[in-house]
């Protein structure tokens, strides 16, 4: 898959993550029966390759399903085997040269500007803007000058309003965990996700 002209096309990308495997599931099925198909599942989650598993069979072999918190080289051959369409890694890791030799599309974690030049040369298809809220929107400007070239994807901290502020500072999309799937990965509330998915929809439009 071409991640960068994913992210452009879908602006969101949701981050599902909990301890309840079962209630993951749901999450996911939930965002894709409400329009958010672009989703990332953290490492950290209990049963992440499994919940990455039977996501794919549910979603079908198209459906832009990713893994998060991936680190090492095992964990990228891991979530690869999983079915995979791309993976986020929270900074320079060495499943960057890993994701590069198996073609799998890396979005890069990085928050300084050396850190941007290194995930950039790396091979990254776009960048992680995490944790976004040290400086917010108008830290995504800033950097925007001296990278006007580079495919930002701010995570951390953004809710509806940030989410259309960071889009129009010139964010390629937001990366959003808690303020969109609430306790709906730990068994929580579905039919509350499904309304919150409706304004972030509305929000990236």
């Amino acid at each position: 898959m071409n991640l960068r002209e994913t992210l452009s096309r879908h602006r969101l990308l949701a981050v599902v993550r909990g301890d309840d495997p079962d209630a993951a599931l749901r999450s996911i099925l939930t965002l894709a029966e409400a329009g958010i198909t672009l989703i990332e599942v953290s490492l950290t989650a209990r049963d992440a390759i499994g919940v990455l598993v039977r996501a794919r069979a549910e979603l079908g072999p198209d459906a832009p399903l990713g893994a998060g918190t991936v680190l090492t080289e095992a964990d990228v051959v891991q979530v690869e085997q999983a079915g995979v369409s791309f993976v986020v890694l929270p900074g320079l890791a060495p499943a960057v040269a890993e994701c590069v030799r198996l073609g799998l599309p890396a979005l890069v974690g990085a928050l300084t500007p050396t850190e941007v030049v290194t995930a950039s040369l790396a091979g990254a298809s776009a960048v992680k803007l995490f944790p976004a809220s040290l400086g917010g929107v108008g830290y995504l400007r800033t950097l925007r000058e001296p990278f006007p070239d580079v495919p930002f994807v701010p995570f951390g901290g953004i809710d509806v309003g940030l989410a259309a502020e960071y889009l129009a500072a010139g964010a390629l999309a937001v990366g959003v965990g808690g303020p969109l799937l609430g306790d709906a990965p730990r068994g929580g509330d579905l039919a509350a996700l499904r309304t919150r998915a409706a304004a972030f929809r509305a929000a990236v439009a």
